[in-house]
């Protein structure tokens, strides 16, 4: 009985101490603004040619992509290489049995990530990636230790190297320094992987801008509607009172 209470104790504080490991993890704040249709437009062109290869969105069909301002030519001319029709989910061109040999662990599907991990996990994450040539892939991450994924956008970034300091009596990584340019500057990665989170954003919930807007005009309509209610009570209750 003591053990199952030691177990039940440690299962719920779990996501506690999962918590406390992560919040030494600094975030940096994710420039999404899904009103932008010219950044989601980038972000989905990213998309498609970085990580579409191996991750699949399979919640999402081609023809979606509309709702960002796309015509169905566009899409079928410059973002769809791994399908035929608009209508098609967006499949990863990898098959998985290949990415489990070559990676250990199929990549996850990327259709609600956003909601899954949260936006500024992702935008810090893509911009984390140093050398580190203990590891299978060559690479690893200061957000996620050890990740399976190698860094696919390096020849845009370049390859960046973790500059340490005492924290605690332990080597922590203080920042990252770059020490071979990739085709972009920092900065402009930087903005290329905020389209990119954005479109991960926007994919997460296509609808979601659609929603907060007829939120709006309910409040507005209720809040309208309760003078009007109001002032029918009083009208029908005078006699009472």
């Amino acid at each position: 009985m003591k053990r199952l209470k030691n177990f039940l104790f440690l299962l719920a504080a779990a996501p506690v101490v999962a918590f406390a490991a992560g919040a030494t993890v600094h975030l940096d704040k994710a420039p999404v603004n899904l009103a932008d249709q010219e950044s989601l437009q980038r972000g989905a062109r990213v998309f498609v040619n970085y990580c579409l290869s191996c991750h699949s969105a399979s919640a999402m069909r081609y023809s979606r992509m509309q709702g960002i301002g796309l015509t169905e030519d566009q899409i079928k001319d410059n973002l769809m290489f791994a399908a035929e029709k608009p209508g098609e989910l967006m499949n990863a061109a990898m098959a998985v049995t290949d990415a489990k040999a070559w990676f250990g662990v199929a990549p996850p599907d990327l259709s609600v990530i956003s909601r899954a991990r949260g936006a500024d996990y992702l935008y810090t994450y893509l911009r984390s990636f140093y050398r580190d040539g203990t590891t299978v892939t060559g690479w690893n991450n200061v957000v996620f230790a050890n990740a399976a994924m190698p860094h696919v956008m390096s020849d845009l970034q370049g390859e960046m190297a973790p500059r340490y300091k005492t924290e605690g009596g332990h080597q922590v990584i203080e920042r990252l320094e770059l020490v071979k340019p990739g085709s972009m500057a920092l900065a402009e990665y930087d903005a290329m992987v905020g389209d990119l989170v954005n479109y991960l954003v926007w994919m997460g919930e296509p609808a979601q801008l659609q929603r907060k807007q007829l939120g709006i005009i309910v409040l507005i309509f209720l809040s309208v509607f309760f003078v009007v209610a109001y002032y029918l009570k009083k009208e029908f209750w005078k006699d009472i009172h």
